[in-house]
């Protein structure tokens, strides 16, 4: 399979061939890395990388997996699942305010009975000394906050509620 990482403004592509269970071969420009890895949960995977062992945490994002390997952030996108993404509908993304991985609450930026457009800053969470301000995913009005600053937060909790104005019909309620 071939991929880009992100990282900034640095883009590389990836080629991933299986090689075993548990075991693949990636290259990276001209450079050759065997991986052997071992899923420790959703989000956490152990990996030995020419002979190197590291831990990686993984979550899934609207543009990819974010990927983090001591304590540096990539974008794993998948080239070909991005081209027909490029070509998907207007209302593809997430539909709820959720971090991408687990994170710490360090500030709320709405209110209850607040209204919100979409891609308006709703949360601003921690991870990996990494500050992302999480976006309401469509326009409507914040009818619950689930979440107070200093609160540690998973993937796929939701923040914040969010009902859909009345142009948003086919949005569910975050």
């Amino acid at each position: 399979m071939e991929y880009q990482f992100k990282n900034n403004e640095e883009t590389l592509s990836l080629a991933v061939e299986t090689d075993g269970p548990e075991r693949f071969c990636a290259t990276i420009g001209d450079r050759r890395r065997e991986v052997v890895y071992r899923r420790i949960s959703d989000h956490k995977i152990h990996l030995t990388v020419d002979g190197r062992q590291m831990m990686a945490f993984v979550a899934d994002t609207p543009e990819g997996k974010a990927v983090i390997i001591q304590g540096r952030a990539w974008l794993l996108e998948d080239v070909a699942a991005a081209r027909t993404r490029r070509r998907g509908t207007r209302r593809d993304g997430p539909k709820q305010v959720s971090p991408p991985m687990p994170a710490v609450v360090t500030k709320l930026l709405v209110a209850e009975g607040d209204r919100v457009e979409k891609g308006q800053g709703v949360v601003v969470v921690s991870a990996m000394k990494m500050d992302t301000t999480l976006a309401a995913p469509f326009d409507g009005m914040v009818t619950r906050i689930n979440v107070a600053e200093g609160d540690k937060v998973t993937p796929q909790q939701v923040l914040v509620d969010i009902a859909p104005t009345e142009n948003e019909e086919s949005a569910p309620a975050a």
